[in-house]
């Protein structure tokens, strides 16, 4: 289990994703400087312990309504050799670990490996900011097929009903908070067809 480290991060991982995001095709957003709160998301285990893996909900508050994105970030200790170069959101010091790289999860192979292992029932969501802690509010509904699975991130979170999301099976949902304090849950990632 990858321990959680309490400390700082300079640039912060929000600061890297107000410039980062609205440079994407994804982006929905009119604002160049979005102002983005961390609005919920769930963390998984490398099993080599490399890696970092953290799915973050953000949600720009600067539209005239609240926007949740969803951000797969890898978090590395060296450059991720083969990524393309819009694959990196940044560097960034942390307190503890040094310079860490930190990619787009969809282009970094452990972190969808691990997405895969997951919808497969492979592996377990951990809690965000505590160590060793599973995160209950993830779910995945149905399995998906072997290693070669495709899978969809979602980059622009739209709550969902839960009946829906219970009769469908291939996604993994969780929930995130409005600016406003209300919950809402979404389907983050699904089974792609072939």
């Amino acid at each position: 289990m990858a321990s959680i480290h309490h400390t700082t991060m300079t640039p912060t991982k929000l600061e890297l994703l107000s410039e980062w995001l609205p440079k994407q095709s994804w982006y929905v957003g009119n604002a160049k400087s979005p102002e983005l709160v961390k609005a919920g998301g769930f963390r998984l285990d490398d099993p080599k312990g490399a890696v970092g893996i953290e799915f973050m909900v953000v949600v720009d508050g600067t539209a005239q309504q609240p926007v949740a994105y969803l951000v797969p970030m890898g978090y590395r200790g060296a450059a991720l050799e083969g990524a393309p170069g819009e694959a990196l959101i940044g560097t960034s010091e942390h307190g503890v670990l040094g310079t860490r790289w930190i990619y787009d999860g969809v282009h970094d192979p452990v972190v969808m490996a691990q997405l895969r292992a997951l919808l497969r029932g492979e592996a377990v969501p951990q809690h965000q900011s505590k160590s060793d802690t599973p995160d209950p509010t993830v779910t995945v509904h149905g399995t998906g097929p072997g290693e070669g699975l495709d899978v969809h991130v979602n980059r622009v979170l739209r709550p969902t009903e839960a009946e829906a999301t219970q009769r469908s099976s291939g996604h993994l949902v969780t929930e995130w908070t409005w600016p406003n304090g209300t919950a809402a849950r979404g389907v983050l990632a699904a089974v792609a067809p072939r």
